[in-house]
């Protein structure tokens, strides 16, 4: 029995949903989006101060891959992108890697996105695992905070995290994998962006592509908001010097999730339109701005939104 579902108007022709025991429905592919992603588990073995969906001590790995190996066959062979998330999705150990086998027999011509913080690299043999998979199409996009390791650590809330990090992205370069960083912004990475380009041009110069990322203002963000939030006109310059010093050593840099109005006008050629269409929302003060076309918007997920955000004429 299907029961509570105030309305299934936001379903299309070849979206996919699953089911539950519960009887709620989950939409798990919609065929028109560019922002689908296979959820892998709510577990992690981070604990970020600013983490937008907070990990649960849960046993939901099988749960997770038998929704996700059924899926993978539905899936349009024609799909562009696919991105994989949880939680940390190396959790799943040995599956993991069947996982990415069938996504590479199943969709060949579809480039895959991979979130992890890319600890469990560290250990050389899990690189070494992955590259038989032999699929170019995957990218693992792995968060780097600082270029001070104790820093690091207090963001994740992770004993060692960055020296495993950082060694993990020397393996996974072994093995030619690619590999993108990412860069949450908030008091607590802001200060030294310009020292954390420095460090990313010296020991990364492998990585094909870095993100300077919004912070969106859900998930422990809010319970930890003293420690994180600020306006991004204050951390302004550190990110211009950040950015154009990797833009200027050939680095492809770019940024995630701040508006153009927030940004100063040298900035405005690396911001994206990355939030996702599902939680892509434009306030009202949006309505009249000149650039709305070019401006990613803000995240609808957030309890808060800038101050600052305004028309630009």
């Amino acid at each position: 029995m299907i029961v509570g579902i105030a309305t299934l108007e936001y379903l299309e022709e070849g979206d996919i949903i699953y089911i539950d025991t519960n009887g709620s429905i989950h939409t798990l592919f919609r065929k028109n989006s560019h922002h689908n992603a296979l959820f892998i588990t709510d577990r992690c073995n981070s604990n970020c101060l600013m983490c937008s969906q907070p990990p649960k001590n849960v046993d939901d790995l099988t749960h997770f891959f038998n929704i996700n190996t059924s899926l993978i066959p539905l899936i349009p062979k024609d799909t562009i992108e696919l991105g994989i998330t949880g939680g940390e999705p190396t959790l799943l150990g040995q599956r993991f890697i069947t996982l990415l086998d069938q996504i590479k027999d199943e969709l060949p011509n579809t480039d895959i996105h991979i979130l992890t913080n890319g600890r469990s690299f560290a250990w050389k043999h899990i690189p070494q695992a992955l590259s038989s998979i032999n699929n170019e199409r995957i990218v693992y996009g792995i968060p780097i905070y600082s270029d001070y390791y104790k820093q690091h650590d207090y963001i994740v809330q992770a004993k060692d995290a960055f020296n495993q990090t950082v060694l993990g992205l020397h393996n996974m370069a072994k093995f030619n994998h690619r590999l993108e960083l990412r860069i949450v912004l908030h008091k607590e990475s802001f200060k030294r962006l310009p020292q954390l380009a420095k460090y990313i041009y010296m020991n990364f110069p492998f990585v094909e592509h870095i993100a300077f990322m919004g912070l969106e203002y859900t998930g422990y963000t809010i319970a930890n908001k003293d420690l994180l939030w600020m306006e991004p006109t204050e951390y302004s310059d550190e990110l211009e010097d950040a950015v154009l010093y990797l833009n200027a050593m050939g680095m492809n840099v770019s940024i995630y999730n701040l508006q153009l109005c927030l940004l100063k006008p040298s900035l405005w050629q690396f911001a994206q339109r990355s939030i996702s269409d599902w939680k892509q929302n434009y306030l009202k003060e949006c309505e009249s701005c000149t650039k709305t076309e070019r401006c990613g918007g803000v995240f609808a997920t957030s309890k808060k939104h800038s101050q600052l955000i305004q028309a630009i004429k």
